[in-house]
């Protein structure tokens, strides 16, 4: 390969500042809109990614889905002793594909919350029972207790590790943050077809123009009522961003990492607050995901979560600090925050089809 498949390369690098969040909603041609947003002529655009997607430093690209309004979801915090902590971990990530993140975390000193370990994401299809799904999983894994925290509003929500290493502490946007709200949207046959058919990953051949051409046969419709039925979904806020993802907790072949610090922020404000403190949590560009989500009494009733990454632990906490900094100013009491520090950790999409989830809980539960 006669050109770097590093994410630090100058070409890469600029590509991937656009490829990973910058693609917003359903596009027909994703990769000729990376090439325009970027600045990158399109045949490079479209080698650079073939290579670091066969070099592991792109680890994924696909279609993403606003899953928060197609399934019931939740993050869900696990109390598992630490000789089965592992083990537990192996049988989530490899046998439950409702779990998307699995991650494994601590904190700094023992604290409110400190004695959950293991740390998921959960997606079940509506009418499904998150707690069932939990209680299947404690008896396949060991662990001792879960809690279920389903997010009530999102304030931010990309990756963008690449472009996020130019950020500095305190930077913001002009404006709050929106809030998403969370709310099933109810979908017919056909859209269920489309959808399934547009969130798989690509292959590397399907790395080109005319991608969805394909994808379209095998939601058995023709392109143009593919592009239809997605452009649809997309304005009903189901569709999310079309995104390479990096690998960006294990080291490339070279050693190099994008990201080594992963860190979930934990506030509590008073109620009434949750959509303020949002706003201006969620206005700094630093955070990949803003949340609004109840802790409750095993932490500490904290109702406002963010993730932060970087690869010094020192700057990502003076993110932190900054943020907390802003609250005051926009006169927001908090009266009590916490970091819980991501350990081993890995990430797959969450299955949403209502016929999978049925048939995993027939052969698991």
């Amino acid at each position: 390969m006669s050109f770097s498949i590093e994410h630090t390369d100058p070409i890469n690098s600029q590509i991937l500042a656009t490829s990973e969040d910058k693609i917003q909603g359903f596009v027909r041609e994703p990769f000729a809109e990376i090439a325009e947003k970027s600045g990158v002529p399109l045949e490079t655009v479209l080698e650079r990614i073939k290579g670091m997607l066969t070099a592991g430093t792109i680890r994924r690209v696909r279609q993403t889905l606003v899953a928060s309004n197609l399934a019931e979801g939740a993050l869900v915090a696990w109390q598992v002793s630490e000789e089965k902590l592992n083990d537990a971990f192996d049988w989530m990530f490899k046998n439950d594909p409702f779990s998307g993140h699995v991650v494994v975390r601590s904190t700094d000193q023992q604290t409110t919350g400190s004695v959950y370990r293991l740390w998921t994401t959960l997606k079940v299809p509506v009418g499904a029972d998150m707690a069932a799904h939990c209680e299947v999983l404690m008896r396949h894994t060991g662990c001792t207790k879960f809690k279920l925290m389903p997010a009530k509003g999102i304030f931010a929500l990309g990756v963008g590790h690449v472009r996020r290493k130019t950020i500095e502490p305190g930077d913001k946007s002009d404006e709050v943050a929106k809030m998403i709200r969370v709310g099933i949207v109810n979908l017919t046959a056909q859209e269920w077809d489309v959808l399934l058919a547009l969130k798989r990953e690509l292959t590397l051949d399907e790395v080109r123009l005319g991608l969805w051409t394909q994808r379209a046969a095998e939601a058995g419709v023709d392109l143009e009522t593919f592009c239809r039925v997605a452009e649809d979904l997309n304005s009903r806020q189901v569709i999310g961003r079309f995104s390479t993802f990096l690998e960006h907790v294990k080291p490339t072949a070279s050693g190099q990492r994008v990201t080594k610090f992963n860190a979930l922020f934990h506030w509590r404000v008073p109620k009434g607050m949750e959509v303020a403190a949002g706003g201006e949590v969620g206005r700094h560009p630093i955070l990949t995901h803003c949340y609004w989500r109840e802790g409750g009494e095993d932490f500490a009733n904290v109702n406002i979560m963010a993730v932060c990454h970087g690869t010094e632990k020192e700057r990502v906490l003076a993110h932190k600090a900054a943020i907390d900094a802003h609250l005051v100013s926009a006169g927001i009491p908090c009266d009590y925050t916490n970091v819980f520090w991501g350990g081993r950790s890995e990430i797959k999409p969450s299955e949403i089809s209502p016929k999978v989830h049925a048939e995993w809980m027939g052969r698991m539960g």
